[in-house]
């Protein structure tokens, strides 16, 4: 099967987040099993940011089994990344079928227009937050305005989609208000296992670390709580010994980096926090590896990736009741879940996982069962190739 999949950003740009990610864990498995696998996509290069793009990157790069594609971002505004050379090059390419990951970008709208126009059946995945990601309503006037026109073009792309693929009940209950129960079916976001078999960094060793830590990954984006995080660290910072616990930010800057500093320093944290910007891939599977637990209290996620990729190392989470969260992991049962933006909430908790091994190292083993058993990218690529297999057929009895 020839399957086109596109994304707002693809390889190297790999801080880009969980749509980057599923993307590509689609394309490795389905290629490593015989199919011709195709990822469209802009220069995104992030160099410690989202808007830089790099005409010198390979406009096609063949990685393990499949290839990507990469056409020169015009201009970009929000992270919707407008790069018109993309239609052109998927007009002249032969695919089956089109799947693309991420609804409000430019590179899903080009899918459904490449869709309508060569008749091949296009499934849409969101990842983003369709409608109920709070920069849709705390945004600036402008950034508002121009969401608002985005309305028509993701009404078509909607509508040209023979599927929609959902991670979770919460995030299907969102697209109930745009189509019919029918036109979405449930996927479960999964991770590589191959993690567990990659390049081991001693981290740290590189990073001079000589205590055990709390791992933070994510952007450095208020949206994560990194400022409830911070707050709930200076409640407990005289009921641990900083000499035998640190915590380590690992990310990128989404514009909330300065103001993550200076609440580091108005609470005179410093030497219980450690920040690694920007941080390769294989820092960040070693960070996974080493840490005691996970802190990860966003205020919004759908499917989040983060604590998923913890549980493959047995490593726990503490994260938060918002949204999604709950349909993808389980309080008590592989993790924390406390109300965003709750810092007393958070600091009992990570002093209880600190305190208690047993309950941590507990929940940590059941996560790890959960990703093994259900939430790996290996059964995600297969339930999607059944999906993908089954609307061609449908698509084929339709033209007769």
């Amino acid at each position: 099967m020839k399957i086109a999949l596109t994304c707002p950003a693809s390889l190297p740009a790999t801080q880009f987040g969980g749509i980057l990610f599923l993307g590509i864990h689609i394309a490795k498995h389905l290629s490593n099993n015989g199919h011709n696998l195709t990822i469209y996509t802009s220069d995104l290069d992030f160099a410690n940011n989202a808007s830089t793009f790099n005409k010198k990157l390979p406009s096609q790069e063949k990685i393990e089994n499949f290839l990507i594609k990469r056409t020169h971002v015009w201009f970009s505004t929000f992270l919707f990344y407008v790069n018109p050379g993309m239609y052109k090059q998927m007009l002249n390419d032969d695919f089956d079928i089109i799947h693309a990951i991420g609804i409000r970008s430019f590179q899903a709208f080009v899918a459904a227009l490449v869709s309508k126009r060569k008749h091949i059946p296009l499934v849409i995945s969101d990842q983003g937050g369709l409608t109920t990601h709070p920069n849709l309503k705390e945004s600036s006037f402008i950034k508002r305005m121009l969401i608002k026109l985005q309305n028509p073009a993701i009404k078509f792309i909607i509508g040209q989609a023979s599927k929609i693929v959902v991670a979770n009940e919460y995030e299907k209950k969102i697209f109930l208000d745009f189509c019919n129960e029918s036109k979405i079916i449930i996927i479960k976001n999964g991770i590589d296992l191959d993690i567990l078999s990659s390049t081991k960094v001693n981290f740290k060793l590189k990073y001079k670390i000589n205590q055990d830590y709390i791992l933070f990954l994510g952007r450095f984006d208020k949206i994560k709580g990194i400022d409830t995080l911070i707050e709930s660290i200076n409640i407990i910072k005289s009921k641990i010994s900083q000499s035998k616990i640190q915590f380590i930010f690992m990310g990128v800057d989404f514009g909330f980096e300065s103001e993550m500093i200076k609440m580091i320093q108005k609470f005179q944290l410093e030497d219980m926090i450690k920040i690694i910007k920007n941080p390769p891939r294989d820092d960040v599977i070693g960070a996974y590896r080493e840490s005691k637990f996970l802190v990860y209290p966003s205020r919004w996620e759908l499917s989040p990736l983060t604590p998923l990729e913890g549980f493959a190392f047995k490593k726990t989470v503490i994260s938060s009741t918002a949204h999604g969260i709950p349909s993808t992991i389980q309080h008590n049962e592989n993790c924390i879940l406390v109300e965003p933006g709750n810092s007393i909430q958070l600091s009992d908790s990570i002093l209880d996982l600190i305190t208690n091994e047993k309950k941590c190292t507990d929940l940590g083993n059941s996560g790890y069962n959960l990703v093994i058993n259900q939430c790996n990218s290996k059964i995600m690529a297969e339930q999607s190739l059944e999906m993908y297999q089954q609307i061609i057929k449908e698509s084929s009895l339709k033209k007769y």
